[in-house]
């Protein structure tokens, strides 16, 4: 799928209006924790979306959110502990 295709299936999608705010987590200080538990969620969420409305949108919207929480697992995975 090329970039523009991404974007006119992202484009594609209904706003909703809707905000969502996620409860803050004091359990994490690492930034880099937090930031991979909310991308892990939100890959979650949008799995959940997906297998609910099982659309092409949905779909790409899933993967997109996958791939963002899988960066933030390798830059985790990846920094050296001292």
């Amino acid at each position: 799928m090329s970039a523009r295709q991404l974007q006119a299936a992202l484009d594609g999608i209904p706003d909703t209006g809707e905000i969502v705010i996620r409860p803050h987590s004091f359990l994490a200080t690492d930034e880099l924790v937090q930031a991979w538990h909310e991308a892990r969620a939100e890959a979650n969420g949008a799995l959940a979306g997906w297998r609910t409305l099982r659309t092409r949108e949905a779909f790409v919207a899933y993967r997109a959110a996958e791939d963002r929480a899988d960066a933030a697992q390798d830059t985790l995975a990846g920094r050296r502990t001292t």
